[in-house]
């Protein structure tokens, strides 16, 4: 039986950004995800937020032009609030791309990256895997063609939204959600000026917005909103907002569908325990607000990565408790708030008055406040740097 000092459970931008950080401090790191190809089940639009793409070495050439522009739309469509920033706000991501750059990074700094593998369970420092069978880039998974049992000292669940890990290991999981749905295009060159186009609208996007990203090379086009709301079916609303989707661009090549759940909730309270921790959709580390994840999946993991190679090196159990999600939360006491005001405009004619509050100078300050602000996610701890520390194995 082959043992490892920490198993990441995911694929993601949150399991390999932590995965490559603990590698590098030492620690013998295997990730592993059911998928076979990690450009399988996108499920993020991949805008990066100005605030990340400064504090973070993000791979320049897998991100889009840069997004100045967002035009707020009333139910009506008519005469949209434009704010535009003096610096570039937000680039989109080719987020395939960016998981295989995370992947190959992980993977230098001595991890190891096993697709097409299964987590099923794990009970008194040993995990079960299942390997899988499948067609490459097929996010399904036809059947297992193997089992292994691993010995691992810490686990940490990268798993999504509705973590299994966190269940297994009596963490807390999320309970509020949105639903969203999405579609990406190439588009034209020279279509238009980069903008991002926001849809307050709860006949398409019930308790949240409907979305264009046009960067200039693809647009996205999504709705989200809540999962009680939602009962047409997201897809279905999604194709009828795409339809007539304020700024999309003709598409110039195929179609490609995203969707999934969103958590909302915060981050959650209890995150980690002697034998692991979660990170990112799979902690709650999303903007309750804009349901913006990727600035704190990747904040999070920083501190998720300091917290388990000092807990593993020391094996005190009060470092854990660094790790804290009732602190996180008290920073989000806002954000919740409005996320339940948000998700309180369940009509065009409340919509609408949201809309004409927004036009106002107190209301549009507030809006760039929140679109173009430093504060979507608080900085948790000094980062984290290449070299400190190696941790040494029992």
């Amino acid at each position: 039986m082959q043992t490892v000092d920490v198993l990441v459970v995911g694929a993601g931008l949150a399991g390999l950004s932590t995965a490559r950080l603990l590698a590098r401090r030492g620690l013998d790191v295997m990730v592993v995800d059911r998928r076979r190809s990690l450009s399988a089940g996108v499920r993020t639009t991949g805008i990066f937020v100005r605030r990340t793409l400064d504090d973070f070495d993000l791979p320049g050439h897998l991100l889009g032009p840069g997004v100045r522009d967002v035009l707020l739309y009333p139910p009506s469509r008519r005469s949209p609030i434009r704010l535009t920033s003096d610096r570039d706000e937000f680039r989109v991501a080719d987020m395939a791309a960016v998981y295989e750059h995370a992947r190959r990074a992980a993977e230098s700094a001595g991890a190891r990256v096993l697709l097409g593998v299964r987590y099923t369970g794990t009970s008194s420092g040993l995990v079960r895997l299942e390997r899988t069978s499948g067609a490459e880039g097929a996010e399904g998974v036809d059947g297992v063609v193997g089992v292994e049992v691993v010995g691992v000292r810490f686990v940490v669940g990268a798993d999504g939204a509705r973590s299994r890990v966190a269940r297994d290991l009596g963490l807390d999981v999320n309970r509020r959600f949105l639903v969203g749905a999405e579609i990406v295009h190439a588009v034209a060159p020279g279509s238009g000026v980069p903008a991002f186009h926001c849809v307050l609208d709860p006949r398409v996007a019930p308790g949240y917005l409907g979305w264009v990203v046009d960067d200039g090379r693809h647009a996205h086009v999504g709705v989200a909103g809540e999962p009680g709301a939602v009962r047409a079916g997201v897809r279905r609303l999604l194709d009828a907002f795409a339809a007539d989707a304020p700024g999309r661009a003709t598409p110039a090549g195929p179609v490609e569908r995203r969707g999934g759940p969103i958590p909302v909730g915060g981050v959650l309270r209890r995150l980690a325990c002697p034998d692991g921790l979660l990170v990112g959709d799979a902690a709650g580390a999303v903007s309750p607000l804009t349901a913006g994840g990727l600035d704190p999946c990747l904040r999070m993991s920083e501190l998720a990565a300091s917290v388990i190679a000092d807990y593993l090196r020391t094996g005190d159990r009060e470092v854990l408790k660094r790790y804290d999600g009732a602190a996180l939360r008290a920073r989000f006491r806002g954000r919740l708030l409005l996320r339940r005001l948000s998700a309180g405009i369940r009509s065009p004619v409340a919509a609408e008055a949201a809309v004409t509050v927004l036009r106002t100078r107190p209301g549009r300050a507030l809006a760039a406040r929140i679109l173009f602000g430093d504060g979507s996610f608080p900085e948790l701890e000094p980062r984290l740097t290449a070299g400190a520390g190696t941790v040494r194995r029992p």
